[in-house]
């Protein structure tokens, strides 16, 4: 092409700008990332609930010892961004440089004269500069001095002159150039073996080393950090064992590859271990450590096993060998047994589309939900919620249990009295107390709201056989300190809870039940329900008129608390029969559930209101709500979801946990779990998902259970029941091409049995 021309950078302006880039494209991302947020240290100093407890002050020790690492990392980062910004700013210095001496060639400048010089005055200062900068001299400078010749030369020669004034340069119209971004020196003939041998170093050992080394470490891990070899054997043991009790999912758990030396290079295997272990799993009972079952044979599985026990026991360790081995054990545990119940649940969904041969039950699933919470507050699940606060111990408990008063949780410790408070507790010193007080005070309050739908249809509160049914669920995360100022928080009272009188005697059933009886709370019924007075004693006759009469299918049973003396039989058969999940404050009885069929509930009273709105007003609300949804799942879904919820007072737990929830569907009469569970990581003040399960292929009345599991507290589980009205999906309109044969219809109606109970065969196997 004439008049171009390609050349290496001899100046070096051209690599300035390949080396600025450069230093952009790292800089930026990283100051990004790694700068220390001055917002991180607020965010810490909130994420913490101090105490002054014996476990907290030694956890306090532990994290301690984690901080100067922390700080040295944060200090080299910090020198290694300075030095790359001062770098970067001195580049685009002498790039600007550069571009003002190419851009502003002014000849009265370079030579130091002004504008009215006589041609005498230029040519003194061109001698006397050139004496200066001429190369012969030792003050030389060629550069320079070519730049004073140009410049004389445009202020005495009148051709150079005239193409000073028209192009900007004493030589005219110059050859375009396009320099190449490198000096010139890296194709020099003395500089090519080295040239050479630094290209090989980088691209043919250096980046193959550091690609595959990632590489390899990548696929060996799933999206959740966990091992792709430990997710297989989850999936392993619970296809080999689909009902699964919470004793054997602790193996499973401690057979995990993260805790084997060949997987983790954090595991530490000591010449100790041979004396120490031993010792340790004889003071452990129920370990099962002669099981012969591979890898739960294994070294590292019986040690990880007996240390998860001895951490859920309480047993002091050796601090400087198994208690370090307690605490990388414990750390692992919350995302590994997350892994699991995705296992179970995939496992499930297989089953239900006719993958595998073996499905899975409900109680399976809910073992390995039981043992996050255990393991964060090491303590078993027959143990006392009461000992999740600190000062209280396993002595205390004939304080909590005694003739007048039955406290068994945490909630109804904070609905006392304060001065009942400070008597039941009268052994504590005023810190001691103080320190129990703040913890209740951080702990949560959960209201539990579920609504049913079905999307994309017009009558969104009619469930026909095989819709859709969405289950949307509204958390509102609350404090006890409500509950310590006497307040009613989301329709929740102490006058509503149930007495603990109300519990049996036996102390087998009291172990069973414990965990049913944790939360006793529920919500007020609305006014109209309130001021019916023998609502639960109409005949079934008129029950069945009100039915019919009912506009909603879908119910949702909020259990109430009112009318204790007729409540106290059925709450107690009923936590008989829910023993795998807590239940939540006071399940309602058989007349609450006559009161609440023959009263229209909140669903219900809005649908009536409704039914006198115009159509087009309903159309209108329909979609507006429905753009709000959408808007909310895509800002939802550009932030990306959060892990920063409320910290956790786990003292035993040798990190800062967050408060994650799992919420799900069941049919706790078939045991079958619906939905896949949904793990809410970010419950700061109020939370909404969506839960979406197939309606049974047969009509009837069909009821389901919304749970909510914490896996970080034992005691706060809750549940809501949903009873749905399934009816027959309205017949579509005849087409040529849906004409089906008499043969298919047959073999189509043969396998339209519902693979759900409903409550009609329920109540025929009982009177069986």
């Amino acid at each position: 092409m004439a008049g171009q021309k390609f050349q290496y950078d001899e100046n070096g302006n051209t690599f300035l700008y390949f080396v600025l880039s450069f230093l952009g494209l790292i800089l930026f991302p990283c100051t990004y990332y790694f700068w220390p947020n001055p917002k991180i240290p607020k965010a810490k100093k909130h994420s913490e609930i101090r105490c002054n407890c014996e476990a907290c002050l030694v956890k306090d020790g532990v994290l301690k010892k984690k901080e100067p690492k922390r700080k040295i990392k944060r200090f080299f980062i910090r020198i290694a961004l300075t030095f790359g910004w001062i770098l970067f700013l001195f580049v685009l210095y002498k790039v600007t440089q550069s571009e003002y001496e190419y851009a502003n060639f002014d000849p009265y400048e370079i030579l130091g004269v002004e504008m009215s010089a006589s041609q005498g005055d230029i040519k003194k200062a061109y001698r006397k500069l050139s004496l200066i900068y001429h190369p012969d001299k030792e003050t030389g400078n060629e550069k320079l001095f070519m730049k004073l010749t140009k410049a004389y030369q445009a202020l005495t020669d009148e051709t150079a002159r005239r193409n000073w004034e028209r192009y900007g340069n004493p030589d005219g119209p110059g050859a375009m150039s396009f320099g190449i971004a490198l000096p010139s020196w890296i194709v020099d003939k003395e500089n090519s073996v080295w040239v050479l041998g630094l290209y090989a170093l980088i691209f043919m050992i250096a980046l193959p080393v550091s690609v595959g080394t990632w590489w390899y470490r990548s696929i060996q891990y799933s999206s959740d950090k966990v091992l792709l070899d430990t997710t297989q054997l989850y999936y392993y043991f619970f296809h080999r064992t689909p009902q699964m009790v919470l004793k054997r999912a602790l193996m499973v758990l401690a057979a995990s590859l993260e805790f084997e030396k060949g997987h983790s290079s954090e595991v530490q295997e000591r010449l100790s271990d041979n004396l120490e272990v031993p010792q340790l799993i004889k003071q452990l009972p129920n370990l099962n450590e002669k099981n012969k079952e591979r890898p739960l044979c294994f070294h590292y599985s019986v040690k990880a096993r007996a240390l998860l026990h001895a951490h859920l026991s309480r047993i002091q360790l050796n601090p400087f060998t198994l208690e370090l081995d307690r605490q990388l054990v414990v750390r692992k545990c919350p995302y590994l047994i997350q892994e699991m119940v995705t296992c179970v649940s995939q496992l499930i969904m297989l089953a239900h589309a006719g993958r595998i041969g073996r499905l899975p039950t409900l109680e399976t699933i809910e073992s390995v939900m039981k043992m996050c919470p255990m393991i964060v507050q090491a303590l078993w699940e027959i143990r006392s919620p009461l000992l999740q606060l600190p000062h209280i111990t396993e002595d205390m408990q004939k304080y909590f249990l005694s003739k007048k008063r039955q406290i068994r949780t945490v909630q109804q410790f904070c609905q006392m009295k304060e001065d009942e408070r400070r008597t039941l507790l009268k052994v504590l010193t005023e810190d001691q107390y103080h320190d129990v007080m703040k913890v209740c005070s951080s702990m949560p309050l959960i209201n539990f709201k579920v609504q049913c739908e079905v999307l994309d249809d017009e009558e969104s509160a009619v469930v026909t056989a095989g819709a859709i049914v969405t289950v949307t669920v509204t958390l509102t995360r609350n404090s006890m300190s409500s509950l310590l100022k006497g307040e009613s928080v989301a329709g929740i009272t102490a006058s509503e809870s149930v007495d603990p009188d109300d519990q049996p005697d036996d102390e087998k059933e009291n172990k069973d039940t414990a965990a049913d009886n944790q939360t006793q709370t529920s919500q007020k019924k609305p006014v109209w329900q309130r001021n019916k007075k023998g609502g639960g004693k109409k005949s079934s006759a008129n029950k069945k008129a009100q039915q019919k009469k009912t506009p909603n299918n879908v119910k949702v049973r909020v259990p109430s608390g009112e009318n204790k003396d007729n409540d106290e039989a059925p709450l107690l058969s009923r936590a008989k029969e829910l023993k795998e999940l807590p239940l939540d404050a006071g399940d309602s009885d058989d007349n609450d559930d006559e009161a609440s069929e023959e009263t229209p509930t909140d669903s219900e009273f809005s649908d009536s209101q409704d039914k006198d709105k115009p159509a087009d007003a309903d159309d209108d609300m329909e979609w507006e709500k429905c753009q709000t949804k959408l808007a909310k799942n895509k800002e939802r879904a550009l932030e990306g979801k959060s892990k920063l919820s409320h910290p956790v007072h786990c003292p035993y737990f040798p990190d800062v946990k967050q408060e994650f929830w799992w919420t799900y569907v069941c049919d706790r009469k078939n045991k079958q779990l619906l939905t896949a569970p949904y793990l809410v990581t970010d419950l700061i003040d109020i939370q909404e998902c969506e839960l979406q399960f197939t309606a049974p292929r047969k009509t009837g009345h069909y009821t389901f259970t919304v749970c909510l599991r914490s896996d970080s507290y034992l005691g706060f589980d809750q549940l809501r029941e949903i009873k749905l009205d399934v009816q027959e999906a309205k017949e579509i309109e005849e087409h040529p091409q849906w004409d089906i044969s008499e043969d298919e219809e047959e073999k189509a109606e043969e396998s339209e049995e519902s693979e759900y109970a409903t409550d009609d065969d329920i109540e025929d196997d009982d009177e069986d």
